[in-house]
């Protein structure tokens, strides 16, 4: 049975169906809560491993750190034991703090799949489904599956996936309409991804290959599917979900000033440097490095956020010495002038 388009994932009412995909390395909350208040309607966390959750590691439990005013968010987990995500849901319901549970069954990096994990379940639909059960009676959060249409365009799984997912009992399925083996490389297939949310009983997401606003919108519309993950185009830009959020509305939109840009990147990196000097805490390592680690984990998003400013080459070079946030705030902001 087909259905229509829906803004709804089992009882969530989302406000916008561009979500911000999950990013190793890049979707912590300190980022998630910044892409959720521009306009992003669903927001996932880092990938958090299963085996950590069950025994409720400190640093896998840091990765989860979460906040109110990012909600609704899902906690995003890989694994490949069917007993040990239902522990990890558990623990993930307990929390009180997330509203889905994702299953990573797409991550295509080999220390993920060479446990069996991410990528290597789209080989084995049958285990979807029963990891899919078996989060579902271990919590009562709706569950979502990540995946791809397969590992190499010579055996595409993707139609006995979904027949997976949806006998499990999964509330969405969203799709890299990539192929395992290209990782991130190449186009994105967003025709078979249109042609599973034409075969589906349950919502699909759309992901890959999105780099506007308008060319969210336009899969949005094109391919019908229920919502549009952006990931990398978000990296330092999270005003393009209150862009594509104003052209699906036709509602006007006006790129961030540099205060207001400035006003964003302070935030992101005194929080960042908050959420390192935490980690540090909890690995029992020295808290005077959470600046200088700040400052070089946030050197992806700040050559995003400050892209063809001039005098960014000068700054570049600089960040990878900097041990103070305040330090680099300060050049960023004599840099935009201000």
């Amino acid at each position: 049975m087909k259905i229509p388009p829906s803004r709804k994932i089992a009882h969530l009412s989302l406000d916008s169906p561009f979500l911000l995909a999950p990013m190793a390395g890049f979707t912590d909350f300190a980022f998630r809560r910044i892409c959720r208040r521009l306009g992003a309607g669903l927001v996932f966390t880092e990938m958090a491993s299963v085996e950590g959750l069950r025994r409720h590691a400190a640093k896998t439990l840091h990765y989860l750190e979460s906040g109110e005013e990012e909600r609704p968010v899902a906690a995003h987990f890989y694994g490949g034991d069917p007993a040990a995500f239902a522990e990890a849901a558990a623990v993930i319901e307990s929390l009180g703090r997330f509203d889905l549970i994702d299953i990573n069954c797409g991550c295509p990096v080999p220390k993920i799949t060479r446990r069996g994990a991410g990528a290597a379940l789209i080989r084995e639909p049958g285990k979807i489904e029963t990891i899919v059960k078996a989060v579902r009676t271990a919590s009562r959060l709706p569950v979502t599956v990540k995946t791809r249409p397969g590992t190499v365009p010579a055996h595409p799984r993707i139609g006995e996936i979904l027949r997976a997912v949806e006998d499990g009992g999964a509330a969405a399925l969203i799709i890299h309409g990539r192929f395992a083996r290209d990782r991130h490389q190449g186009e994105a297939d967003w025709e078979t991804i249109g042609e599973v949310k034409e075969a589906a009983a349950i919502p699909v997401i759309g992901n890959g290959g999105i780099e506007t606003a308008s060319g969210a919108l336009s899969a949005l519309r094109r391919y019908r599917v229920d919502g549009v993950m952006i990931g990398r185009a978000a990296i330092g830009n999270p005003w393009i979900f209150t862009e594509a959020k104003a052209l699906l509305e036709g509602t006007p939109f006006t790129p961030p000033s540099p205060e207001e840009r400035y006003r964003v990147i302070a935030e992101h990196l005194r929080n960042l440097y908050r959420s390192k000097r935490e980690e540090a805490r909890i690995r029992g390592r020295d808290q005077s490095l959470a600046g200088l680690a700040s400052c070089r984990e946030f050197y992806g998003h700040l050559v995003n956020y400050l892209a063809a400013t001039p005098g960014l080459g000068e700054l570049r070079r600089k960040i990878a010495h900097t041990e103070n946030p305040e330090t680099l705030l300060r050049d960023i902001a004599a840099l935009l002038e201000l």
